[in-house]
């Protein structure tokens, strides 16, 4: 995405390859649970210590030699049967001149229209600027849209102003027709001088997200979090079992990230018909 002006990591889309089955990996789980609670596992006695087994590695639940491309649309499949949606994520900075009967034609199925933001140094809430139309005039085409929500909160208590302000914005939108499948919080450092709320701890991001994601959660919408592996890794693996996850991962094959996910943004350079500038693409790997 870009925020506050800036881009977060950036890369491409994976190549064309062969199709197979999904993998689901039964051990991964159990594996990364023991590690966190630190078990010790094989063989010991009085006459030396235990050692520690080795840890599985993560596996992917996805087989991504079933990736497809065409052109800009990447596409996932299992057993030749298609098994993901194509999508784009939007803000202010596409402007105002996007032609959504033309985003509809070219096949994209879902958008995510950002709410607003915090800014990075004063911590001012403020909307985006074309938050309202992007939800309306996607939607009245056939389009499904979630929203998301830029935050710099430094502690709970603002990260629930942030929830409130979203919630809000919603409301307002939905009273002119829009409706919402997912609502994302969206936490990354900000390359500003002055930026502040790029060194919270992880116990401090993880304590943000948990409060925006109930306060969505109470007033009846989904969240969802998104972020690049390094800042989805700073929180809490029980947080990120708890709500679908939205990673952000460029110029590779196949996403690397060693956590599950439900979307992958593959791009923030990407190219659609009716909108007039670069923007984010994404794979939902959920029919």
């Amino acid at each position: 995405m870009i925020l506050n002006g800036r881009n977060i990591d950036g890369l491409r889309a994976p190549r064309i390859a062969t199709l197979t089955r999904r993998r689901f990996v039964a051990g991964a789980a159990c594996a990364v649970a023991c590690a966190a609670a630190g078990l010790l596992v094989g063989c010991g006695s009085s006459s030396k210590s235990a050692e520690v087994a080795a840890i599985e590695p993560y596996v992917s639940p996805y087989d991504w030699s079933g990736l497809v491309r065409e052109g800009e649309k990447l596409a996932y499949y299992e057993n030749d049967a298609l098994c993901s949606r194509w999508g784009i994520d939007v803000s202010e900075h596409q402007g105002n001149d996007i032609d959504w009967a033309a985003v509809a034609d070219a096949g994209v199925q879902f958008a995510f229209a950002r709410i607003g933001n915090r800014g990075a140094t004063e911590g001012a809430l403020s909307a985006d600027e074309f938050f309202f139309q992007n939800a309306i005039r996607a939607g009245e085409v056939g389009i499904q849209v979630s929203a998301y929500f830029f935050s710099q909160a430094l502690t709970e208590d603002e990260a629930r102003e942030e929830a409130r302000f979203a919630l809000d914005n919603l409301r307002e939108t939905e009273a002119a027709g829009a409706t919402f499948s997912y609502v994302a919080y969206d936490h990354e450092p900000v390359e500003i001088e002055g930026a502040r709320a790029n060194n919270l701890s992880s116990d401090q991001l993880t304590a943000n997200a948990r409060a925006f994601c109930e306060a969505i959660a109470a007033a009846g919408y989904a969240p969802m979090l998104y972020g690049n592996q390094r800042d989805l890794l700073r929180l809490a693996p029980e947080l990120r079992a708890a709500y679908p996850v939205w990673l952000a991962e460029y110029d590779v094959e196949a996403p690397t990230a060693p956590l599950d996910f439900a979307i992958w943004q593959y791009t923030n350079a990407g190219s659609v018909p009716g909108i007039p500038a670069d923007v984010d693409l994404n794979v939902w790997l959920e029919p």
